[in-house]
């Protein structure tokens, strides 16, 4: 993640809980104390927060921040740099589970993201919510990109709209794929209900729904239930995934891909 980066979402971060311990902020940004020290005292010389004993807030007397809403989770660029070896390696088997020529709907994510690389060597069309994704795409393949009408957050990169005619509807696929904040025999979970919502509309128009999900997600469990296990055609993880835990979801009728992992690292190498 580039500096620049980091500080606007740990700006970002203040106007959501107006302070942060720097405990929190390394935490949440996936960086070191000492990073996030040296950020603080940065951004405090430039006006843009206060710095405080152990931590940072918003600045007293700064305007307050915008009313829209703040979406309930980590930021984008931090998931993105987690279980990168993972994620590449289950996204690349989730493209071959596309058709050239088909159209297929691919929710926001840092894993579904992942599927950008392998995506854009293929003649596929895509239907995204992902401000991300759908930029990686149009920089680096010939793919047909939609994305849905509505505003940008951006630190998770989904695109939202408040609205049920959102171009959505007039779309119609055979595969959805999606990440999750973690997946096991309660379901998939999600992190807000803004993006429950918004995920289920782009369920609807997909006959087949495939979860993307590297084995630390498997029997994590977050604030809300996206869909039930039973609603799940098929889960790709990596073969760290608990075999028991695999095997409870198996029992659901949901088919497993065990990516292997080894495999991938040496490929990567």
């Amino acid at each position: 993640m580039l500096e620049r980066q980091r500080h606007q979402l740990l700006l970002e971060l203040l106007d959501e809980q107006q302070f942060a311990s720097v405990a929190d902020l390394t935490t949440q940004l996936n960086s070191s104390e000492a990073t996030i020290r040296r950020d603080l005292i940065k951004l405090h010389k430039e006006g843009r927060l206060e710095k405080i004993r152990g931590g940072a807030q918003r600045l007293q007397g700064a305007p307050m921040p915008s009313t829209k809403t703040h979406i309930t989770g980590s930021a984008f660029l931090v998931n993105k740099d987690k279980a990168t070896t993972a994620k590449r390696a289950i996204a690349q088997r989730a493209v071959q589970m596309c058709d050239d020529g088909e159209l297929i709907i691919v929710n926001g994510g840092s894993s579904t993201f992942m599927m950008g690389e392998f995506l854009s060597q293929r003649d596929v069309s895509v239907l995204t919510n992902s401000y991300y994704l759908a930029q990686y795409l149009c920089d680096n393949g010939q793919n047909q990109v939609t994305v849905p009408s509505g505003e940008i957050y951006r630190k998770q990169g989904i695109i939202l709209s408040p609205f049920e005619n959102d171009s959505i509807q007039n779309y119609r696929s055979k595969l959805m794929f999606t990440g999750t904040a973690g997946i096991g025999e309660f379901g998939v979970m999600e992190t807000d209900s803004l993006l429950v919502r918004a995920e289920q509309k782009l369920r609807k128009q997909a006959e087949k729904l495939v979860v993307l999900a590297d084995s630390s997600k498997l029997g994590h469990k977050s604030n809300f239930i996206l869909y039930p296990i039973d609603e799940v055609d098929v889960l790709i993880t990596d073969d760290g995934a608990d075999a028991q835990m695999v095997e409870s979801i198996r029992a659901h009728g949901v088919e497993v891909i065990l990516v292997p992992l080894a495999q991938s690292i040496a490929q990567a190498v």
